[in-house]
């Protein structure tokens, strides 16, 4: 398979037109954890800062489920820079990312307590489950 880099602008442009917002395949992984834990919860709740992507409205928690790339995570798979397009793409992470703190700031202000879940946590599903069960339970 060719890398990223060897497509041609307009193979690139419909792969980047296929990443989805949101259904993710980190999101589901932890929708089925938070599940299969007893926890019940809503989707993306639009009338939340950030629309959340798992709320627990009873909890008043809300879950956060980040790309590491667009969010800009200090891992391997966040610190990646795009090689082209440099003036685009920068700011595009930097906006990102203050507006992920922003929305964060502003869920605590309303009295929800927030848990990010970076893509990078999904493959160790025992430690991820651990860290939930603690957020969800108030401990």
């Amino acid at each position: 398979m060719p890398s990223f880099r060897d497509l041609s602008e307009s193979q690139r442009s419909a792969l980047m037109a296929r990443i989805r917002k949101k259904d993710t395949k980190p999101e589901i992984v932890v929708r089925r954890l938070a599940h299969a834990m007893g926890f019940r919860f809503r989707l993306h709740r639009r009338d939340l800062p950030g629309t959340p992507d798992l709320v627990f409205p009873r909890l008043r928690k809300a879950v956060l489920v980040h790309g590491c790339f667009w969010h800009r995570h200090d891992c391997r798979l966040g610190r990646k820079t795009p090689d082209k397009n440099l003036d685009y793409w920068r700011p595009k992470l930097e906006r990102n990312q203050a507006r992920d703190t922003e929305n964060e700031l502003r869920l605590r202000a309303l009295g929800w307590d927030v848990m990010v879940v970076w893509e990078c946590q999904v493959g160790d599903l025992d430690r991820l489950r651990a860290e939930l069960a603690g957020f969800l339970s108030g401990s």
